[in-house]
């Protein structure tokens, strides 16, 4: 799905841009993720017009998910993507050159496990769970087992794309599901007798991260700044004018804007790296070491690279 621009926000308001060059024609990116609240750094960095201010013309393209779209910057697909910890390790493991380069939100009250006809987790035994492998919706049903001290042999796992999770509920073929929002509130709303069982606030605070091509972002230096410049104004715009990025946010995705004001209540935008981050990258190595999934051993200093960062706020590194 390809986005349109709308330049809606005077310069005043916008912060120190960088603009091309008299005569220089914006230069031509690609950027991916999914198609939640949670992402909207990238959406309003669009529809808010901080990429063109910047010299840059974007194309946000989504997918199922923010971690889907991660791969793609194996081979240089794509040059920017969005997306959760497992899918940034799992691609760092194929590729060393894919790496995080700033924590885009923390999921504060997003993700949860929900089922239908089931009150508890105790009930949740002998159960089909929904689950997006290699996601953040596997990633915290990991962390919902350590945390809970659960057996996971209780549970039968069923590899489920976000989006399909709500049909696959209503149809019977998961009693519950481990997913972010907007499905948990699609599915109370849609299907009868669906209810959370636990949610993230309780067991972890899950992180999206932005993640780039190191190879491509150090040899298009400039452009890659003008990105991470862009991020970080949208990021800011989205605390200092929630209204109109609500707004923004419900266009791109054509969704209710009052959906998206509740959902954008339960995430902190952040563009920044902090001890937490690294936490997170942290627990995705491990819980992918667990599962036999590391062809070969990374660490988060692998994963992580914060020299963008720095080139344009460094403030905003604090590890």
């Amino acid at each position: 799905m390809n986005r349109r621009s709308i330049l809606a926000l005077p310069a005043a308001a916008a912060g120190a841009y960088v603009l091309p060059a008299a005569g220089q024609s914006p230069t031509k990116v690609t950027i991916a993720t999914g198609v939640d609240p949670s992402f909207a750094a990238f959406y309003v960095a669009k529809e808010g017009g901080f990429f063109e201010r910047n010299g840059l013309d974007v194309t946000v393209n989504t997918g199922p998910s923010g971690s889907a779209m991660v791969a793609f910057l194996i081979g240089n697909q794509i040059a920017s993507a969005y997306g959760a910890e497992q899918a940034g390790v799992s691609a760092n493991v194929r590729d060393p050159n894919v790496v995080a380069v700033a924590e885009g939100v923390a999921l504060l009250r997003w993700i949860s496990v929900l089922g239908r006809n089931i009150t508890t987790m105790e009930e949740l035994k002998g159960k089909r769970v929904g689950v997006a492998r290699g996601t953040g919706s596997e990633t915290f049903w990991l962390s919902v087992v350590a945390k809970l001290n659960l057996n996971p042999a209780d549970y039968t796992i069923v590899n489920v794309e976000a989006p399909e999770m709500v049909a696959a509920l209503e149809r019977g073929n998961i009693d519950a599901f481990a997913v972010w929002e907007p499905w948990p509130t699609r599915a109370q709303r849609a299907i009868p007798n669906t209810h959370i069982l636990v949610n993230n606030e309780q067991i972890q605070i899950v992180r999206n991260y932005i993640y780039m091509n190191k190879a491509w972002a150090t040899e298009n230096r400039p452009v890659t700044e003008r990105i991470m410049r862009s991020l970080i104004q949208a990021s800011d715009f989205l605390d200092s004018n929630r209204e109109d990025a609500v707004r923004q946010v419900a266009r791109f995705l054509r969704q209710d804007r009052a959906l998206v004001a509740e959902l954008m209540n339960k995430v902190g935008y952040r563009m920044n790296l902090t001890a937490d981050s690294v936490a997170n990258i942290q627990l995705a190595i491990d819980q992918l070491r667990g599962m036999n999934r590391l062809d070969r051993p990374v660490t988060t200093a692998d994963v992580i690279w914060a020299d963008p960062l720095r080139w344009v706020a460094p403030d905003r590194v604090r590890i």
